[in-house]
C-alpha cells in the first residue's frame, strides 16, 4: 500500500520511524512518502518536506511565519492529489495536519490520526474536526480514551511509544566510566540540563540552567544539545566554560545523570521513564504564555504530572523559573533523599499506566488491520 506519513517535529519524526518499520513487517509492498526527517528516511521513506523546515512553537512565531505555513499547506494539498495514497498518516502537529485531515477526507483519501492533538487543554472544539475528518485516532495517553468517549468517539489505546524506544535504547547504552571515558567527562556525578531544540528557548533556558554550576561544585553540568545547532550557536548565547555539549546521547545523560534541568515538553517524559529527578523548566514568549493561560484547562504542563494527575514533578514556568527557585529545587533533588525516593515511587507508577512495551507493534497492527478491512 501507499502511506503518506506528515510529521512536523522530532519527537514525529521519532514515532513515525517506529511505526514505519512495524508496518513494513506487515505489507511488504508498502511505499512510503513522507513530511519527516532523518529517522523516517533511515527507514526509506522519501521524505518531501523536512521537519527543520517545519517546527513553528507558540502563537508569535506561527503569526511571523503564517506565509511559509500557508505555502506548506498549499503543496502538501497538491501533492496528495498527486500521489493518491491508500492512507495518510497524521502524526501530531495539529496545526497543520487538521487542515490537511479535513481536505484528504474530502478527497476520499481514507485518515488515520497518531498521536492526538491536545484538544483536551485547550481548542476542545478541534474534536468536531477529528470526528468528521479522521477515520481513526490512536492516541498515546491513557486518560485520551475517556476524554474522545465524553464526546462520542471511539479511539484507539495501546500503549505509549515512548517507552518501546526508552526500553530499546537502555540495552545499548555504556556503563557510566565507559561513557565518561568516551565524553571527556570528569566522573563526578551529573546535572542534565537540557534547555530544548529552538534557538529561542535555548537562548533563555541554557543561560539560567547555567547559572547553578558554582552552587553545585560537587556536580559536572552537562548540556544536551539539539543535533540541529552547531557549538559556536551556544557559545554566542551562554558562557559555556569547561561545561560539555554532547550531541546524539540524550538518552545516555538522562541514564547516568543524578538530577536533571529539563524543558517542558517530550524530554520531560523521557526523564521519568529513566527515572531521573528533574525538574521541568519554561520560559517562552510572554505574549504566548499569557494567552496560554487563559486558554488551557489542564492543572499541569508537564505529562508524568497529567498523566498521574498530581505534581510529580515540580514545574518552574515563567517567572517562577528564577534563580532562587531553580536552585532550591535542584538542591532538594541532589540531598534529600526522601524526595527522591518519592519521586522514584511515583515513576513506577507511570510505568505501569502506560502499560509496557510494544505500542508501536500493537498501533502498526492495528492500522494495518483497519486497511485490510477498509479497502
Amino acid at each position: 500500500m501507499k502511506y503518506y506519513v506528515i510529521a512536523g517535529e522530532a519527537s514525529g519524526d521519532l514515532h513515525g520511524a517506529n511505526l514505519l518499520a512495524e508496518l513494513k513487517k506487515l505489507d511488504a509492498n508498502a511505499s512510503f512518502r513522507c513530511w519527516g526527517g532523518d529517522k523516517m528516511k533511515a527507514e526509506g521513506a522519501e521524505v518531501v518536506k523536512h521537519i527543520k523546515d517545519l517546527a513553528f512553537m507558540g502563537f508569535v512565531e506561527v503569526l511571523l511565519n503564517i506565509r511559509t505555513i500557508a505555502r506548506n499547506i498549499r503543496f502538501c494539498k497538491e501533492d496528495l492529489v498527486k500521489h493518491k495514497p491508500d492512507v495518510l498518516i497524521l502524526i501530531d502537529y495539529p496545526g497543520f495536519n487538521l487542515r490537511i485531515a479535513e481536505f484528504a477526507h474530502s478527497k476520499g483519501i481514507s485518515v488515520f490520526f497518531y498521536i492526538s492533538p491536545t484538544i483536551w487543554a485547550w481548542k476542545e472544539s478541534r474534536v468536531e474536526i477529528i470526528k468528521r475528518s479522521v477515520d481513526h485516532m490512536f492516541v498515546i495517553l491513557p486518560f485520551e480514551k475517556a476524554f474522545y468517549a465524553k464526546h462520542n468517539c471511539v479511539v484507539d489505546y495501546e500503549g505509549h511509544p515512548l517507552v518501546d524506544e526508552v526500553e530499546k535504547i537502555k540495552t545499548q547504552i555504556p556503563a557510566f566510566d565507559i561513557f565518561v571515558k568516551e565524553n571527556g567527562l570528569s566522573g563526578k556525578p551529573l546535572i542534565a540540563c537540557m534547555p530544548g531544540s529552538r534557538k529561542q528557548e535555548i537562548k533563555v533556558m541554557l543561560a539560567a540552567m547555567l547559572k547553578l554550576r558554582n552552587d553545585f561544585p560537587a556536580y559536572e553540568f552537562v548540556v544536551v544539545a539539539a543535533p540541529n545547532l552547531p557549538e559556536e550557536y551556544y557559545r554566542s548565547v551562554t558562557d559555556l566554560g569547561q561545561t560539555k555539549l554532547l550531541y546524539n546521547k540524550a538518552y545516555q545523560v538522562l541514564q547516568h545523570a543524578h538530577a536533571g534541568l529539563i524543558k517542558s515538553g517530550t524530554s520531560v517524559l523521557e526523564a521519568a521513564l529513566f527515572h531521573l529527578p528533574q525538574v521541568c523548566c519554561y520560559y517562552g514568549n510572554g505574549i504566548t504564555i499569557w494567552i496560554a493561560k487563559r486558554l488551557a484547562k489542564v492543572k499541569y504542563i508537564s505529562l508524568p504530572n497529567l498523566i498521574l494527575d498530581k505534581p510529580v514533578v515540580t514545574e518552574l514556568i515563567q517567572e517562577d523559573m528564577n534563580y532562587e527557585r531553580m536552585k532550591s529545587e535542584l538542591h532538594a533533588l541532589v540531598n534529600d533523599p526522601s524526595k527522591r525516593n518519592e519521586m522514584e515511587a511515583e515513576y513506577k507508577r507511570l510505568d505501569e499506566v502506560l502499560g509496557g512495551s510494544g505500542a508501536s507493534e500493537r498501533i502498526a497492527k492495528k492500522m494495518y488491520e483497519y486497511l485490510i478491512k477498509e479497502n
